[in-house]
């Protein structure tokens, strides 16, 4: 069977969907797949509260945000397609899926990928015990499936995802024995650590792990202070009695799908690895495909839905939905409230790093006349 629509989105995450969104306000035909069971992405996993302006949901919990925007799209006439798997690219703004079990094409005017990204792993001796497992699977089993991954949890890593995911497993009722980072600061907003340190929650700076220990699973693991070069320090071991050992060492762009398409890419490590050239709107080396989210360099779900919006402006125009005019206009918003996200040490880092993208993008784009 072949499907026909003027917009499909491969992700109903937050960029996924908020682009979805935006199209259909103007009118568009959307298609979101999505190869999970529900929609909604990193934001149902996300019970704490947003914070910073009310443009980008300050005070209200991450699920609450998700659900709002899934009944937003579907009340507009978005179309998803959950349990789908998108497994090509192909010429013609074609895309595989496997729907029912079956295999089906879908020919669209334009394409957004939305895929998000993928934990990194950490190898060391035991690193493939049970009970090695990433923060984002922990926060999976916790908040969705309502399952404590374990009783007394080490976390390596001390950036927002670490630090969030961490809080969320005391909550469960775990215990936390500490947090390990390599750098002699901490990675994270301060606010999200501060609620860890007044629990008592440990923090190791300037350390690493070097072995997970246990009979068929983890019951310890082993930390040492790092020197240059994060080279572990002889003679600071430390052992500690755990069950549980989460990864939040970063996450990668989910890029096979780019990569299928032939867009041009940019290795930026500070955004998470490899990553689509993309222009100031979202629009990739293709120009019926645009990326937004993740998968276009590694931040926070704010800022996530703030590129899907501008995702879908920009497609909404190229389609003849909405005139330049009013493009333009929404567009200049959408970059105000980005331009918000980007402010203070992290968000300035972000903002250097996706102006290094768009220059990447104009210079192949000039190479290509």
């Amino acid at each position: 069977m072949t499907y026909q629509t003027q917009v499909a989105i491969i992700g109903a995450g937050p960029a996924g969907l908020s682009a979805a969104l935006e199209v259909a306000k103007q009118g568009g035909k959307v298609m979101v797949f999505d190869e999970n069971d529900r929609a909604g992405g990193q934001l149902f996993k996300q019970i704490h509260k947003f914070f910073g302006s009310g443009h980008h949901g300050a005070g209200v919990r991450g699920i609450r945000l998700g659900q709002q925007l899934l009944e937003q799209c579907i009340q507009s006439g978005v179309e998803i397609c959950l349990s789908t798997v998108v497994f090509g690219i192909f010429p013609g703004n074609e895309l595989g899926i496997v729907k029912d079990g079956r295999s089906h094409t879908v020919k669209a005017d334009k394409i957004l990928i939305a895929a998000g990204a993928g934990e990194k792993p950490l190898a060391f001796p035991g690193w493939d015990l049970p009970g090695v497992m990433g923060a984002g699977a922990a926060q999976t089993m916790v908040n969705i499936n309502r399952v404590r991954p374990g009783n007394r949890i080490l976390t390596i890593g001390s950036g927002n995802v670490g630090l969030v995911v961490s809080y969320q497993l005391l909550q469960a009722g775990a215990s936390v024995a500490g947090i390990v980072e390599g750098l002699p600061k901490i990675n994270g907003y301060a606010v999200h650590a501060n609620k860890l340190m007044r629990q008592g929650v440990p923090v190791y700076l300037s350390h690493t792990v070097i072995e997970a220990r246990g009979d068929g699973q983890v019951e310890e693991a082993v930390i040492a202070e790092v020197g240059p070069g994060f080279v572990p320090i002889e003679g600071t071991e430390q052992t500690l009695s755990v069950d549980t050992i989460c990864l939040a060492v970063g996450l990668t762009p989910s890029v096979e799908l780019p990569r299928m398409a032939e867009l041009a890419m940019v290795h930026l490590p500070k955004m998470g690895g490899y990553i689509p050239l993309h222009d100031s709107h979202m629009r990739s080396s293709n120009p019926d495909i645009y990326v937004a989210g993740d998968v276009a360099g590694i931040e926070e779900a704010s800022t996530a839905m703030e590129e899907g919006k501008l995702a879908g402006v920009s497609m909404a125009e190229a389609l003849g939905l909405v005139s330049a005019q009013r493009a333009r206009e929404l567009a200049g918003e959408i970059e105000e409230r980005i331009g918000e996200l980007r402010i203070g040490s992290h968000g300035d880092a972000r903002r250097m790093a996706k102006e290094e993208i768009v220059r990447g993008y104009e210079a192949w784009l000039a190479k290509q006349k």
